[in-house]
């Protein structure tokens, strides 16, 4: 027994004492060489496979984390097994979240909804509310013999989207209402007129109220089509070298009628302030500014064109003297249709388009637009065109 003992060990003790990392280097037995050999074979494929996920890991890594998209991998428990810092930050965590439960980091009832449908059908998606924007989760599962071992989220920023559908559908719904304004007024004029029941001494203002409610139509569908000319870029309109205080001489010469009959003072003063600019989109700006600033005064007031040649910029500033913008609505008086007071805004007429037509075309000359008003103690609008593009 005691001999048999020694003699195992004996024979054990080299089996025990094998180098596995470097198996070629035994030479204990040669009974053992074809298990060393295939030993280090495997260990070279399996040191290959090992520096061949470690470079897809760290190229995943690198394409992820520079994603402005959300992408979150998960196993099927839920457990994050990779996050983007895109993802980690619209779920208010950060990339330490890995081995942790997607609905114990975010409890968004959104979340879990989508979470419970991808599992039953393989891919669903819906919006929700992340990080102060609305963000479209896509969620796919991923399946291995037919059973689900993890699923993939993807978080696509859709706010811009959002805001542009819902801006489509108020402008659709705002044309629909501005045309249909003077259409009526049009159709039951011309009725009454067909009729017989008008008298004759007031055919003459039924006319004027036809042609004036056409013309407000016409102005209405010109304006639409210059801010979707606008929207496309104006491609076909070429810069060239402009004089801003050309412009706005042609411009306030005019208006002078328009403003002598609503009893407004117009003015302009400056300098020549030559840059590379569209004439007719430049004309478009100081006309608009200028014709707001005459339709928003009041009896007796005054209105101020000043052009400015500085280094680096050619300024236009539009003072008035009229009812001001109450500072809830100054943010938003550069949308379409958006007015004030909609029904002084009737009154006095226009198309509700023109500042937009500003926003627009001053984008085009990357210029800068500045507003400063005081209820009932007047609005300056300062635009400031830079000179090199």
């Amino acid at each position: 027994i005691v001999l048999a003992s020694r003699l195992s060990k004996k024979i054990v003790k080299p089996l025990n004492e094998l180098n596995l990392e470097e198996p070629l280097s035994n030479e204990e037995y040669d009974e053992l060489s074809p298990l060393l050999k295939r030993i280090d074979t495997q260990q070279k494929q399996i040191r290959w496979q090992k520096k061949e996920l470690e470079r897809k890991q760290s190229e995943f890594k690198t394409v992820t984390e520079g994603m402005a998209e959300g992408i979150v991998l998960l196993n099927s428990e839920g457990e994050i097994l990779s996050i983007n810092r895109a993802a980690a930050e619209l779920f208010g965590t950060d990339i330490f979240a890995v081995g942790q439960n997607i609905l114990s980091v975010n409890r968004n009832p959104a979340l879990t909804e989508l979470l419970h449908k991808a599992e039953k059908s393989g891919h669903t998606e819906t919006v929700a509310e992340l990080g102060g924007g609305s963000y479209q989760i896509d969620a796919s599962t991923v399946l291995s013999n037919g059973e689900v071992i993890g699923t993939v989220l993807l978080l696509l920023d859709v706010t811009e989207k959002i805001k542009s559908e819902q801006l489509r559908q108020e402008f659709t719904a705002n044309v629909s209402h501005e045309l249909k304004t003077p259409l009526h007024t049009i159709s039951g004029s011309a009725e009454l007129m067909a009729g017989g029941m008008v008298k004759p001494e007031d055919i003459p203002e039924f006319s004027r109220r036809i042609f004036a409610e056409t013309r407000r139509m016409i102005q209405l569908v010109d304006d639409i089509i210059k801010l979707s000319h606008l929207d496309e870029g104006a491609e076909d309109m070429k810069r060239e070298e402009t004089d801003l205080l050309h412009i706005a001489e042609g411009v306030v010469q005019t208006l002078q009628p328009e403003a002598k009959k609503a009893g407004i003072t117009l003015e302009l003063r400056g300098e020549q302030a030559v840059f590379s600019g569209i004439p007719r989109l430049l004309s478009s700006i100081v006309y608009n500014l200028c014709d707001n600033a005459i339709r928003y005064n009041r009896r007796d007031g005054s209105v101020s064109v000043e052009i400015k040649n500085e280094k680096d910029f050619a300024v236009l500033t539009v003072s008035d003297t009229g009812i001001g913008i109450p500072p809830e609505h100054r943010e938003r008086i550069f949308e379409r249709f958006y007015r004030v007071d909609k029904s002084h805004s009737r009154e006095i007429g226009g198309t509700g388009l023109g500042l937009s037509i500003v926003k627009h075309a001053a984008r085009l000359h990357n210029a800068e637009i500045g507003l400063q008003s005081v209820v009932d103690g007047g609005t300056t609008v300062t635009v400031r065109f830079p000179k090199t593009v």
